[in-house]
């Protein structure tokens, strides 16, 4: 029991009829009313689906969690929520994240939750989630999902998505046999929890551990390991405290906050989308973050997580053996605020304290990094007035300063059906751009900007090229592509007025990239561009085009900003 009002007596305290139909209710579950009255009432929001294999361990999860609130004196409930796959969710997960932010602010406002355990991990469940519930504004623990067991298959270690790619280019080149493909199938995704390589799933676990909004080190726990039961046990616990401290995320989620995780993400690597979640986490705090401060972390920050892709050599478990994200920060604490306060109640550098690197190949010193810059780049020029990004460590580098003639597609079928045929005609020093994948144009921003070499040039063993995009691209692919060009085609961006054999510079050290037409010849091209016909006009997808921002803000709703309005505040009960 607990002195302190909760916002949960709202429901259950008043001696009147409204309470009697909420406590009757609640006996009608089968519960005392000494089970849940005066006690602080735990929401666990859970993304599990049978279709989302990175949650598949949640179930038993969510009973580690209800212990650990049982203990603390809490009363715990499961809220089932969204489970926005990365896999099977088409045309994209990105599609569905704002929705999945809008439910869960709705679902904790309009509930009696007094804190909530959020249950996340597969790439844009970690977002959506921390949006939702930064709005809601009640004290929130996040609970992350942990990386999946190293791949294996023939004696080699296969990191997700990354070696998908790689044996895919070489299937297509003819070096591949269909035994070894079902191998390679059968072998890289064999436990439980997210992609294992630094992909956008452990950048944004990574992302909310540095903000301060799990257990110290939460986000480096493999799925499957006992660690991870003890930790989810430990979020039960320690939600029920944070609401008798009236721990709430405005205290924690300061602009300090958001500038330790920029640098924590570009110093292990980090998804390109790491840019587009962390600013539209940002600005639900009402922390104004931009592209250009993310640029100017990522040329001071070196990347120090041998970890793929970036990295050359390990996978997550390794990272976790290495001493896990709280030794890396450790590596990062002369940069980093240390003052900032966290879930825990202590500052980062409390949770800090004793942290230390095992493996120091893995989880590299200052001095001796894996890339000197950052994972991430913040290009401008006049295909990308508004911004686009570009992961350096990821590309050859002889591809940094680059010139070739354009081949352009406005959609992915064209594209596909092109790179596919070898008497295409392209060089290693054509730059191939899709065009029409933004967050309108997509729809919803899909991961297609990993264009794939045209066959033509990976049976002649070529394995890169410079590719353009206004998509975005997995977290676990790798290669010289340029992303997020905004504004985007769809809406009349630069990149809509590109057109095959125009030259394209790309100067990764002046971040700069541009097509070198005269600015008469672009106006001309402007006058005479033709808007397409809208992707919806009906349903979700009508309210996603009418009110998503551009990829440079973030791409949440306009009216879910801080600065559109009023919050709806707590529900009327009578």
């Amino acid at each position: 029991m607990t002195d302190k009002k909760l916002r949960s007596d709202r429901w259950f305290a008043p001696d009147d009829l409204r309470s009697f139909g909420h406590r009757s209710r609640m006996m009608q579950l089968g519960y005392a009313e000494e089970d849940f009255v005066g006690k602080p009432v735990i929401g666990i929001l859970n993304t599990w689906s049978e279709l989302n294999t990175c949650h598949s361990h949640f179930p038993e999860r969510v009973k580690d969690v209800k212990r650990g609130v049982l203990q603390a004196g809490g009363f715990p409930v499961e809220m089932p929520s969204l489970s926005v796959d990365e896999s099977f969710t088409k045309p994209t997960s990105m599609l569905y994240r704002n929705m999945l932010a809008m439910e869960t602010e709705e679902m904790i406002r309009s509930h009696p939750l007094d804190g909530v355990v959020l249950m996340g991990g597969c790439d844009k469940t970690t977002p959506g989630l921390v949006m939702g519930a930064i709005s809601a504004g009640v004290p929130m623990i996040y609970l992350p999902a942990g990386p999946m067991l190293r791949g294996n298959y023939a004696g080699k270690v296969l990191g997700s998505g990354s070696d998908a790619w790689k044996y895919w280019d070489e299937r297509r080149a003819g070096n591949v046999t269909d035994e070894e493909w079902r191998g390679v199938q059968g072998g890289i995704a064999r436990s439980a929890g997210v992609c294992m390589t630094m992909g956008t799933a452990s950048t944004m676990t990574a992302i909310t551990d540095a903000l301060g909004l799990t257990l110290p080190g939460a986000s480096s726990i493999p799925a499957v390991d006992a660690e991870h039961q003890r930790m989810s046990a430990g979020c039960g616990r320690r939600i029920v405290e944070m609401v008798t401290e009236e721990l709430t995320p405005d205290r924690i989620l300061t602009a300090p906050a958001f500038r330790n995780a920029a640098i924590v993400a570009m110093a292990t690597g980090c998804s390109t989308n790491a840019v587009v979640h962390l600013i539209a986490m940002a600005r639900r705090a009402g922390v104004p973050m931009t592209l250009d401060e993310l640029d100017e972390l990522g040329r001071v920050t070196p990347l120090i997580a041998n970890v793929r892709p970036s990295g050359k050599d390990y996978l997550m478990e390794d990272f976790y053996y290495a001493g896990g994200l709280r030794a890396l920060m450790k590596q990062l604490e002369s940069r980093l605020d240390c003052s900032a306060l966290t879930v825990t109640g202590r500052s980062m550098g409390e949770n800090l304290e004793g942290a230390k690197v095992y493996n120091d190949d893995v989880i590299r010193s200052l001095d001796n990094p894996v890339y000197a810059e950052g994972s991430l780049a913040v290009l401008r020029g006049n295909l990308c007035p508004d911004g686009a990004v570009i992961k350096p460590a990821a590309c050859d580098p002889k591809y940094h300063v680059h010139e070739g003639p354009a081949l352009v597609f406005d959609s992915y079928p064209e594209m596909k059906k092109a790179i596919d045929d070898e008497n295409l005609d392209v060089t290693p020093d054509h730059v191939l751009v899709l065009r029409n994948a933004g967050p309108l144009g997509g729809p919803g921003f899909p991961e297609w900007g990993m264009l794939p070499i045209p066959k033509a040039l990976i049976k002649k063993g070529h394995r890169d090229m410079v590719r353009i995009s206004d998509a975005r691209m997995s977290g676990t692919s790798y290669g010289a592509c340029v992303l997020h060009v905004a504004p985007e085609s769809f809406v009349g961006g630069p990149l809509a007025l590109l057109k095959t054999g125009d030259i394209v510079r790309l100067d990764l050290p002046q971040r700069r990239l541009d097509m070198l037409v005269s600015e008469e010849e672009i106006a001309r091209r402007r006058a005479g561009w033709q808007a397409p016909a809208p992707r919806y006009e009906r349903g979700y997808g009508y309210l996603f085009s009418k009110h998503v921002t551009q990829a440079d803000q973030g791409c949440d709703f306009d009216f879910l900003q801080t600065d559109f309005g009023r919050t709806a505040g707590e529900p009327d009960i009578f």
